[in-house]
């Protein structure tokens, strides 16, 4: 398919971050087009990262868009999955690039989910100090959360996403197209991303969301581009006040500190995400009711609007003999935390969210309660 020549039709939500503001393209047929290129640094050769399942289905699309903003175009293509999420997969960006001497203004181009946007992010912080690269996201998840907002890393052992930098990206470029390859288990993944904004921010949002979850998960166009723009608009508002998370910026974690716990304590990539999110966000906002937040009647429609998205909202065992003390455990290595004090993304009245912490003892209540 030949890239398209006209000008094509676009919702951009901004970023301002003052000389690192940039633009959210949000539309159909944008991978095609290499309109969506237009304006980025000038450079002699890009590098496309992405990973083995993408790559059959998108690299020579935007290879091809490509072509006539750079000379040369290589490409690297990683493994898939959380697993991969490491050091090792990371060298393989910087081997990439070495061998084929790309020099300090190679433009970076991440196609693939959050696993790939991630590191490819980070690769471009690192690489001779900084190189310029674009997010072309390919799940729901990364469009609405992870190629938003600068957040790069890789996962270690003992923690998710414990090793990355701050760094944001020229452009993100969301494709709503791509969606209509996304397996199932993938779309409600990221509907957890979607369903998140709702209780922390705009509780509007959680009533469209409500409504229209079944246009969602048929992923009707009209629906989808609504939810992926307004999660941006949302995120980058945040993001715009609290770029590197010294405050605001920690909401957009709700759900994530029992999520991230459980992608941690299963071995990553036994769960989605998204999957540890929407799961985590039950049992935050359960948290949130036995701290006299929120009544129970919120906790339950967030659960059963979770559980509508194809999601789990009863959490795994991550330990037989003490499985409270195994969630704390991780929990406390938590980019949250201070001093060992686990600090949780809590629900201060529906469409507001704040960072507290609470007694140990009270989050094991929580945590026997949610889990099987």
């Amino acid at each position: 398919m030949t890239p398209q020549a006209n000008p094509i039709s676009f919702q951009t939500v901004d970023i301002a971050l003052e000389d690192r503001s940039y633009g959210i393209h949000i539309g159909a047929g944008l991978l095609n087009a290499s309109d969506s290129f237009r304006d980025l640094p000038a450079a002699h050769s890009a590098m496309i990262v992405t990973n083995d399942t993408v790559a059959p289905l998108y690299a020579d699309r935007l290879q091809r868009s490509l072509e006539s903003r750079f000379r040369q175009i290589h490409m690297v293509c990683l493994p898939d999955g959380e697993s991969h999420k490491t050091w090792e997969s990371l060298n393989l960006i910087f081997d990439a690039l070495l061998a084929r001497g790309c020099d300090r203004k190679t433009v970076l181009f991440a196609l693939g989910g959050g696993v790939v946007g991630d590191m490819t992010g980070f690769a471009a912080a690192c690489y001779m100090r900084g190189v310029p690269f674009v997010q072309v996201p390919t799940t729901l998840l990364a469009q609405v959360d992870s190629s938003v907002g600068g957040k790069t890393a890789i996962n270690h052992p003992l923690g998710k996403n414990m090793v990355g930098a701050f760094y944001q990206p020229e452009r993100v470029i969301c494709d709503l197209d791509v969606l209509q390859t996304l397996p199932p288990r993938e779309l409600s993944a990221g509907l957890a991303e979607i369903i998140k904004y709702g209780p922390i921010a705009d509780m509007a949002f959680l009533d469209w969301i409500e409504v229209n979850i079944g246009a969602l998960l048929a992923r009707e166009p009209a629906a989808l581009a609504h939810a992926v723009r307004r999660s941006c608009e949302i995120k980058a508002a945040v993001v715009g006040q609290d770029e590197r998370e010294a405050g605001l910026r920690a909401i957009l974690n709700f759900g994530h500190t029992f999520g991230h716990a459980i992608e941690s304590g299963l071995g990553y990539g036994q769960w989605l995400h998204g999957e540890g999110v929407g799961c985590g966000m039950v049992m935050a906002a359960r948290l949130s009711q036995r701290l006299g937040l929120v009544d129970v009647a919120f906790v339950d429609r967030l659960r059963v609007l979770v559980q509508r998205a194809g999601l789990p909202v009863v959490g795994p065992r991550l330990s037989a003999t003490d499985n409270a003390g195994r969630y704390l455990e991780l929990m406390r290595v938590d980019k949250k935390a201070e001093a060992g004090e686990i600090r949780f993304v809590v629900i201060n009245g529906p469409g507001h969210a704040t960072v507290r912490s609470a007694p140990d003892a009270l989050v094991r209540e929580v945590i026997d309660a949610c889990c099987e």
